[in-house]
């Protein structure tokens, strides 16, 4: 029997901060967010990056309703009005918070209207070009930038931070040095969530999987068996068609043959 869930706040999370780590999954259908909240993970996101991602977001929420959901901004917003009206529209759409990579500046305007915001520490996809694809916090004056970081993103209101590919004992440090909820991807098991995304979980690519994750699942080989099976199905029912096995008898309706006779003649009659 599962147990009742109580939706978690804000302020929930930010009275469990040192107590435990949460789980975390990033989720990017209805079916993946039902299974997350029936298998019992504390915490999910998902993306609001686009237009199909923002037409599914309700679907996901109501796929399930006693999460908490936080959905990732687009990149590359404007300006700090731009940001606070996206981060309304998902909040007005049953979102619980919304992450982004923005700077402090546009995060303490999205803030100050009381908007719960994600930052995002470490090593951020979306600034790869200043950094390559790497872990962020190796050297001391890498870690030093990440405190200051951090700072300004606490400071700017964000009650979070996603803190990517980070040297575990610098991210354990840096998560005691903050009134914020640290998210690690990739970060180790000392910060406030333990955050995965599903493809990694499931397994369900081709490319290898990164270092910092793991697959519980191989569910690219489910996918890819699916689709054979799809290509025989359609092969089968051509060959039917071809064959004129489909459709049969069981597949047609029937019609009394007086009255189809009587039909015919008086649709003849007409011309």
């Amino acid at each position: 029997m599962l147990r009742p869930r109580k939706k978690y706040t804000v302020y929930d999370l930010q009275k469990l901060k040192g107590k435990r780590c949460l789980t975390h999954i990033h989720v990017k259908s209805p079916e993946e967010a039902q299974a997350a909240e029936l298998a019992g993970v504390d915490l999910m996101s998902c993306s609001f990056d686009s237009q199909e991602a923002q037409l599914r977001l309700p679907r996901i929420i109501e796929a399930a309703p006693s999460s908490f959901i936080s959905v990732a901004t687009p990149h590359g917003l404007a300006s700090s009005e731009e940001a606070i009206r996206v981060a309304f529209k998902a909040l007005e759409i049953g979102a619980s918070s919304v992450y982004c990579s923005a700077s402090p500046n546009i995060i303490e305007k999205m803030a100050n209207e009381k908007i719960p915001v994600v930052g995002h520490l470490g090593m951020i996809p979306r600034h790869v070009t200043w950094t390559n694809y790497r872990a962020i916090g190796k050297t001391k004056e890498e870690a030093l930038k990440l405190y200051n970081q951090m700072k300004d993103l606490e400071n700017a209101g964000a009650y979070a931070a996603e803190i990517e590919v980070v040297p575990h004992q610098l991210a354990s440090f840096l998560s005691s040095k903050t009134s914020m909820i640290l998210m690690s991807l990739g970060s180790g098991q000392g910060c406030d969530t333990q955050f995965l995304f599903s493809d990694d979980i499931l397994g369900d690519y081709e490319e290898r999987i990164p270092r910092h994750a793991k697959a519980y699942r191989d569910f690219l080989s489910e996918l890819n068996s699916l689709q054979d099976e799809r290509i025989n199905a359609f092969k089968e029912y051509i060959k039917d068609v071809e064959n004129k096995k489909f459709p049969s008898p069981d597949n047609l309706i029937s019609m009394d043959e007086n009255l189809l006779e009587e039909s015919i003649k008086e649709i003849e009659s007409m011309d």
